[in-house]
């Protein structure tokens, strides 16, 4: 498939919870952001470059991550592209989007939303941390693989093999390093989900943050092999894990998709590493 998804970005994505208004403020509190109420039961925590929905579900699901499309031209392109190639489209479900946007449904059952977001002030918000990629693990990753990027057109950037098995893969949908990832598991599930910074330093001052609110740091601080990014990740109330990251790597749309061995140096240069299988 031909796909003109090229360039889109993370805008937002949705995270369930039992307890959402809980997580909500959990958020508002890391990030320094606004929280307020959304339709439906949901929240809203939001500040410049970062926008987040919390909703009522399974404590740490994350049933969608919406990308933007550049403008109302680029949308529509691509809409036609994946009705000629027989994917099936449906209403978007994201409330932070407008008209024209719709979703996809990946061989995991998660929606990936693709639109414009509507006109809002986000104001100011604290450190600085754009909301920049969203991971998940798989028990299919070959499947995914193959969906991401042969029927939605993201551009693989790594692979990360074990043998002849894939372990995992880095797509980006612009030219930061990748937008989308995941990892092999044996259970399919959201990994984690990113904020990128602007420098070492604010790694720093996020870390200094998250001490002061009695938040200890999972893994890191460290280099991960693909991206070359500096990152820390905490654990949210429900488990799942959140990443601040400094300096992606940045690679053109023809640059060609690189291969690593299945080992903790891959994932962490500078020492032990999250193996999820």
């Amino acid at each position: 498939m031909s796909a003109s998804l090229w360039p889109a970005r993370l805008d937002h994505l949705r995270r369930d919870s039992a307890d959402p208004q809980r997580l909500a403020s959990f958020y508002g509190e890391l990030l320094g952001d606004r929280v307020e109420p959304l339709e439906g039961g949901c929240w809203l925590v939001a500040g410049r470059g970062r926008r987040l929905v919390v909703g009522g579900g399974a404590a740490g699901s994350v049933p969608y991550f919406a990308l933007r499309m550049q403008d109302e031209a680029h949308l529509a392109a691509y809409a036609r592209d994946l009705e000629r190639a027989a994917i099936r489209c449906v209403p978007s479900p994201s409330p932070l989007f407008g008209p024209g946007a719709f979703a996809v449904a990946d061989p995991d059952g998660r929606r990936v939303v693709f639109g414009l977001p509507l006109e809002r002030d986000d104001g100011p918000n604290g450190l600085a941390g754009r909301l920049q990629h969203f991971v998940c693990a798989t028990a299919r990753p070959q499947e995914m693989l193959d969906f991401y990027r042969d029927r939605l057109g993201m551009v693989e950037s790594d692979r990360v093999l074990e043998g002849t098995e894939l372990s995992a893969s880095f797509l980006r949908s612009d030219p930061e390093h990748h937008s989308f990832a995941l990892f092999r598991a044996p259970e399919s599930r959201p990994d984690h989900h990113c904020y990128e910074t602007t420098g070492w330093l604010d790694i720093r001052d996020w870390a200094d943050r998250v001490g002061r609110l009695g938040i200890a740091l999972w893994w890191g601080p460290g280099r991960h092999g693909p991206g070359n990014n500096l990152f820390f990740m905490i654990e949210d109330p429900d488990g799942h894990k959140v990443e601040l990251s400094a300096e992606l790597e940045l690679m053109p749309k023809e640059m060609a998709w690189r291969t690593w061995p299945h080992e903790q140096r891959t994932l962490n240069l500078w020492g032990s590493a999250w193996m999820r299988s």
